[in-house]
């Protein structure tokens, strides 16, 4: 795989061992060349926020996106960059990483594009999830996997499954997890930056007497919650329930773990929540739960009842922390645990679990 470095001689009062000191350098100051793919969109606009955020060592961004967006111009770290057109030609030939979140055609159609120079592809869309030889990886409960890509690419899962095995990962490692019966009030900004403004103006529209017309769900969102997510799948349940279902047994891995989801969009603007039923071979007990999730990675545990405290999308909103609570015995079965859970979909459920990624892959 290809590798670019500064190179400079320098020397050290303190050490005459040029040799150890520029190898040093040259590991902390890598050149990197960072692509987002889907740059107008609303992850990716997050993209440039979290990796402005995190300081990701780059030198260079550049921004593609389709013939409708080329042309526009957006500023990182006080610099304008113009989004170019995506095309099949050599554009990526010098780009180490490759954030693409265009859609799973586009995925599918420049996947080839992109990495045939030896670009890391971290890809948003569902096109290569449930590859083989593609690995599907949230950094908190599986990092590892992200060093084996024989494709160059790493698949970014759906976002109620990141936030939902964020939250649910430490007890896995205290007693396997056997099923997992969830259920998800997913926010309008799921469906991208339309879904919000539809769910402002027919609020508005509503506040005046005046009918709405959706246009981006099925349903009017307002005032009102959709059970259904995504197309028919296989046996009633949408390809939303059934990403959840099968990205979860490749991630932990647990092959042999049943899911049963069902996925509602409600009228939040933004930020997942999610219900679950987890049962594992051993008991857990709540206490034991509440200790291991409150040190696990990437999550707070927000749970005490009686002073009202426990996650909600406002609090879990444009941050990275996914938020869990309401963790008590589950009345139907003895090795049972109910959990609920927050976190920001457009973030960690997205921009942010793929920027992790990137980190892993730095030298």
């Amino acid at each position: 795989q290809k590798k670019k470095h500064r190179f400079i001689v320098f020397y050290s009062a303190k050490s005459c061992n040029f040799a150890t000191d520029i190898l040093y350098f040259i590991k902390q100051n890598p050149i990197m060349k960072v692509a987002i793919v889907g740059a107008s969109g609303a992850v990716g606009q997050e993209f440039l926020r979290i990796l402005a955020e995190r300081n990701f060592p780059m030198d260079e961004l550049v921004l593609f996106g389709s013939e409708r967006s080329a042309g526009r111009k957006y500023t990182f770290k006080g610099k304008d960059h113009e989004v170019k057109l995506l095309q099949h030609n050599d554009d990526f030939k010098d780009i180490d990483i490759a954030f693409v979140s265009a859609g799973g055609g586009t995925s599918k159609d420049f996947a080839e594009t992109i990495t045939k120079h030896g670009t890391v592809m971290i890809d948003n869309s569902s096109a290569f999830r449930m590859d083989e030889d593609v690995p599907l990886v949230v950094p908190e409960v599986n990092a590892a996997d992200a060093l084996n890509r024989p494709r160059g690419i790493i698949a970014n899962p759906n976002c109620t499954t990141i936030v939902s095995l964020v939250a649910i990962n430490a007890l896995n490692q205290d007693s396997p997890i056997q099923s997992i019966i969830a259920s998800s009030y997913q926010a309008v900004s799921g469906a991208g930056a339309s879904g919000p403004r539809e769910l402002m103006e027919e609020v508005e529209l509503l506040r005046e007497g005046k009918p709405v017309h959706p246009q981006v769900f099925q349903y009017q969102i307002a005032y009102n919650v959709i059970p259904q997510i995504g197309g028919e799948a296989y046996e009633g349940y949408t390809s939303e329930e059934m990403k959840m279902q099968n990205e979860g047994r490749k991630i932990m891995p647990l092959p042999d773990l049943r899911v049963s989801c069902t996925c509602v969009r409600v009228p939040v603007v933004r930020s997942h929540s999610v219900s679950l039923v987890v049962r594992t071979r051993e008991k857990l007990s709540v206490q034991r739960a509440r200790e291991l999730i409150a040190a696990a990675p990437g999550c707070r545990l927000v749970d005490d009842l009686a002073n009202r405290q426990y996650p909600m999308p406002l609090d879990t909103s444009d941050q990275d922390t996914v938020f869990v609570g309401r963790i008590r015995e589950d009345l139907t079965c003895d090795n049972g645990l109910n959990i609920w859970c927050c976190g920001d979909q457009v973030r960690k459920g997205a921009a942010t679990n793929a920027v992790q990624i990137a980190q892993l892959l730095l030298p």
